[in-house]
């Protein structure tokens, strides 16, 4: 696969690591590192950036569905499985395994908020590999655009931690075998 890109439109991409919102210009050349979890890692001059699945085309790729096709608990209440699910496509962009296999998700709750209408709220605690890693607002921003697509759900709070730390003995049986820890 060539990894060499030019971008055929405009596209509003999230930069790596900061987390921020930026603007991506047709005619920018960049190259593909990571296409996981239904967005693209690519470079451009300017730096890493993540484009969702939705604007695969503009960089010559299959567009992908970002919506999540499950539906809510009989209380209008949001599925747990799909929201792990939805965390399950979440990449560190230097890294090909997802952060839940990784070990990275400490906790993630539902929590209902009264009113009128009942609303849901996400919470998730999670870590990175290393207090040093500068991906952490990528991670968590990508992880709340997941999450916010589950039916049922209103918003999402994601909050990285430190305790504990994380390491090696946190990752699953599938994502070391895709590591080639085992």
């Amino acid at each position: 696969m060539n990894r060499e890109r030019t971008l055929s439109r405009d596209v509003t991409a999230t930069q790596i690591p900061s987390g921020d919102k930026q603007t991506l210009t047709a005619g920018s050349r960049l190259f593909i590192h990571q296409t996981l979890g239904g967005s693209y890692t690519v470079q451009t001059d300017f730096g890493l950036f993540r484009i969702d699945g939705r604007d695969g085309d503009s960089i010559g790729e299959q567009v992908t569905e970002s919506t999540v096709s499950v539906s809510t608990l009989a209380d209008g209440a949001p599925d747990p499985v799909a929201v792990w699910d939805q965390l399950k496509k979440v990449y560190d962009p230097e890294i090909p395994v997802n952060i839940v296999d990784l070990g990275l998700v400490y906790s993630m709750d539902i929590e209902r908020s009264e009113g009128a209408e009942p609303s849901y709220t996400v919470h998730v605690a999670m870590t990175l590999t290393a207090p040093g890693c500068g991906m952490g607002p990528a991670i968590a921003e990508d992880a709340r655009s997941k999450i916010v697509l589950v039916p049922g759900v209103s918003t999402a709070d994601v909050r990285i931690t430190w305790d504990p730390p994380w390491n090696q003995s946190m990752i699953s049986e599938e994502g070391k075998m895709k590591l080639g820890l085992i």
